[in-house]
């Protein structure tokens, strides 16, 4: 990425706009403000450029974890999984998690937007925000049966800035898996409908066999312009305001951040606005270093108070997933480094490198849904399907051939927190997602549920054929109940699907963090675009729908 121009000195940090984050949604959101060439955009971004190999291979991306490219977050214990904590990675680098993850390419349901827009604004519905995924998606055609529109089904996309495609390598144990799903009478079908029930094989957000991040699909294609000036290494330690109220009752307004830059601390200043666009861990963080939040938490870290704002770090949801490991009989990914498949890799950009890991999916409803109250015809349970026995949080080597057929959460009802340690933001913060604290026990009892269903999966003829009746997970699982071996995986082994949201909801109740523009309440000139500012978690995966908050607030803040 182009750095930071210089003339006979560093350069003037000034724009019009200031976007803190290159993630998924400050990637998009920086490129499409600086399609204006009447406007100048600063993208600060707190890791390095996206230069390491193991950025850009798929299945290498366990590498990156507690790495350079890592924000390298733990939660708080857990008291319900045993007191352990719960490492949460997110992508610390152009790109942000889009360079880090599993590249699922999963929107959810358009029940689940429509749910936005019933809390929030009609502008946030499935209806409203069909165009905007249109305009990111560039989907590979269905293979034997494309719409007509070339697209894999009418309301994809085919022409936008983000390659979605079909996997070039898929193991052949997701063939067998989603055989059993069928065996099961669980419909198998095309990826991402607006109705999403039934089982798939992963679209991923790939480009001919190596990852796609939104560095790739938005920044790059951007880097030219001399209006947009990208800076990595740029870490924000708060956001400016205005010193004095201009009247009495008028709100501050931002006018730019502090950040720090080869280590000296900088003031770059917005003619403009300031976006916040760093997640649901760092957004949170930041406006409360900068004296957004609940004014008791900011006044016991001695930030003095901006706007007493309860809602900044709480609503926190995230996926939970909760997953099985049969050992496998052979042709897993568990030779994906051999020399072979890296010389594989190298010349065709084939083989198993190219797995995303995390090839099927499906969605299934309990009977806890029921008891639940969740609306007729929507699930409660992902399924989750690896050739691989994805264990120890991903951050221990593979420990030989398996399979894995995990549970996800989808609508927790469990609420967790974002809170500073300090006011040092070098500091991690405590990240609390309270997982499984839901006073009824419902989610507990539909991760158990959803286990059981997994269970069934593993016992079918199609899976059965592939594996060899022995446990890696959990060990020694053969001598258990398929009760024990699901207590035992949601207690013990469970964790982050990596699907923080919420902790700067949308609305216009007292705790809403931004109204439906994304404009930050009792302030001026401060926005948040990204998955923070989501009311609910959606049922399915959260960087599809980040990148289109990134693209919905570019037009925001074009017509304000």
């Amino acid at each position: 990425m182009r750095p930071l121009r210089r003339r006979g000195g560093p350069a003037a940090l000034e724009a019009d706009y200031i976007v803190v984050g290159a993630g998924s949604s400050g990637a998009a959101l920086a490129a499409r403000l600086s399609e204006d060439p009447a406007v100048s955009v600063l993208l600060l971004e707190a890791g390095p450029p996206d230069t390491a190999l193991e950025l850009h291979v798929p299945a290498a991306f366990k590498k990156l974890f507690r790495s350079a490219y890592d924000w390298n977050y733990d939660t708080v214990p857990q008291p319900a999984l045993e007191g352990r904590t719960v490492y949460w990675p997110r992508g610390k680098t152009l790109g942000g998690s889009s360079s880090l993850n599993a590249m699922m390419w999963v929107r959810g349901f358009a029940a689940d937007y429509d749910e936005w827009a019933d809390a929030v604004d009609p502008a946030w519905s499935w209806r409203s925000l069909v165009p905007y995924f249109r305009r990111v998606e560039r989907t590979e055609p269905a293979k034997g049966g494309a719409a007509a529109d070339g697209s894999a089904e009418p309301t994809h996309g085919i022409d936008g800035a983000q390659a979605v495609q079909h996997q070039r390598d898929p193991r052949p144990q997701t063939a067998a898996f989603l055989a059993a799903a069928a065996e099961l009478g669980h419909p198998v079908t095309v990826a991402n409908l607006p109705e999403a029930q039934g089982f798939s094989q992963t679209m991923v957000s790939q480009l001919r066999g190596a990852r796609a991040s939104t560095a790739d699909a938005y920044l790059r294609p951007a880097r030219r312009r001399r209006n947009l000036r990208i800076v990595t290494g740029a870490h924000v330690r708060r956001v400016t305001f205005t010193a004095d109220r201009a009247s009495v009752g008028a709100p501050r307004r931002a006018t730019g951040v502090h950040v720090d830059i080869a280590g000296v601390t900088r003031h770059a200043t917005a003619r403009r606005e300031v976006i916040l666009c760093g997640g649901a861990i760092n957004t949170p963080q930041l406006l409360m270093l900068s004296g957004i939040g609940p004014a008791g938490h900011l006044a016991e870290h001695g930030i003095p108070v901006i706007v007493d704002a309860p809602g900044v770090g709480s609503n926190l949801q995230d996926h939970l997933v909760a997953g099985l490991a049969p050992a496998a009989r052979g042709g897993t990914l568990f030779t994906a480094e051999s020399r072979g498949q890296l010389a594989r890799y190298l010349g065709g950009r084939r083989g198993m490198l190219t797995s995303n890991v995390a090839e099927a999916y499906g969605f299934v409803r309990t009977a806890v849904a029921d008891r639940a109250g969740m609306p007729a015809g929507l699930p409660d349970v992902e399924i989750i399907f690896a050739p691989a026995p994805y264990v120890g949080e991903g951050l221990v080597p593979l420990p030989g051939e398996g399979l894995t057929v995990g549970a996800i959460l989808l609508r927790p009802r469990s609420r967790g927190t974002i809170r500073l340690a300090s006011a040092d933001p070098y500091a991690k913060p405590l990240i609390d997602p309270a997982y499984l604290s839901d006073p009824d026990g419902i989610d507990a009892a539909t991760m158990t549920a959803g286990l059981a269903e997994c269970e069934r999966l593993i016992a079918s003829d199609a899976l059965g054929a592939v594996t060899t009746g022995g446990w890696i997970q959990p060990e020694g699982g053969e001598r258990m109940t398929p009760e024990e071996r699901a207590e035992l995986s949601l207690r013990r082994y469970s964790h982050t699907l990596y699907h923080p949201v919420g902790t700067a909801r949308m609305g216009a109740e007292p705790d809403a963090v931004v109204d439906a523009a994304l404009r930050v309440h009792g302030v001026t000139g401060l926005r948040v675009a990204d998955a923070s500012v989501m009311p609910t978690l959606i049922r399915g995966h959260t960087n599809a729908p980040a990148i289109v908050i990134g693209e919905v607030a570019a037009d925001l803040i074009r017509r304000a």
